[in-house]
């Protein structure tokens, strides 16, 4: 039997005020480097336009325009593609998975039967293991100019998760000016997925300082604390 998840995610839904100079090289749609790979670009009729690598299904770039219709790069970043693989920062921009953040010691039981995972993060498996999602060639489709769909077979057992999932990932640029990214996952066993993207922003243009004078607002009420190892403690 298939099991089907799907998950929907509004990323980002942008006012800039006006740019500032960016101090530092990034991703953008006119000066990155491309990989050996063919760079992806979506827009939108307001001009909003994204930059992607089928490498990782990574978010390269964000083109907003400003008040005074000036393009400026939103997602932090490298100057090339090619960087991105040799960086410690190997996350930036990237699809996660097939689990998002930690499990601890790499350890989780479903349906009676044990399973152990990679380690690659002190003694907990980080983001699905040393060859999760963010090492992946992921196969590309873009169906018209403001759409992208990157599609990823993960066979049963990599990286010690059961169960051969096919994910694929949409972004999609709305005339609203959003960045919308729907996650679906398709499996042939039980098994565990939490899917996400890493992408790291500055609303004021990658380059041009800090985001503490950014507002930040999380729906929730409550949240988990961790431990040494950023594990939940299991208090809410």
């Amino acid at each position: 039997m298939k099991h089907l998840f799907s998950l929907a995610i509004i990323a980002l839904a942008i006012s800039c005020n006006e740019a500032t100079e960016t101090k530092e090289t990034t991703a953008t749609t006119d000066t990155i480097a491309p990989a050996k790979e063919q760079l992806i670009t979506i827009r939108n009729s307001n001009n909003l336009k994204a930059v992607f690598d089928p490498n990782s299904a990574r978010i390269l770039s964000l083109q907003v325009p400003d008040k005074d219709g000036k393009l400026t790069d939103v997602v932090i970043g490298f100057d090339s593609a090619a960087a991105y693989k040799t960086s410690t920062e190997a996350y930036f921009g990237a699809t996660i998975g097939r689990y998002g953040n930690r499990i601890a010691k790499g350890k989780f039981k479903l349906d009676g039967k044990d399973y152990q995972l990679t380690i690659n993060n002190g003694v907990n498996t980080l983001h699905g293991g040393t060859n999760g999602f963010q090492n992946q060639q992921w196969e590309a489709k873009q169906p018209d100019e403001h759409t992208v769909v990157f599609s990823y077979v993960s066979k049963d057992g990599e990286e010690g998760f059961p169960g051969n999932l096919t994910t694929t990932v949409t972004y999609n640029l709305t005339d609203s000016n959003e960045l919308k990214m729907t996650y679906d996952a398709t499996t042939d066993k039980p098994t565990i997925v939490n899917l996400t993207n890493h992408a790291f922003f500055n609303l004021n243009g990658e380059g041009s300082g800090t985001i503490l004078d950014h507002s930040l607002q999380i729906d929730a009420d409550k949240y988990t604390p961790v431990d040494s190892t950023l594990i939940p403690t299991g208090k809410i």
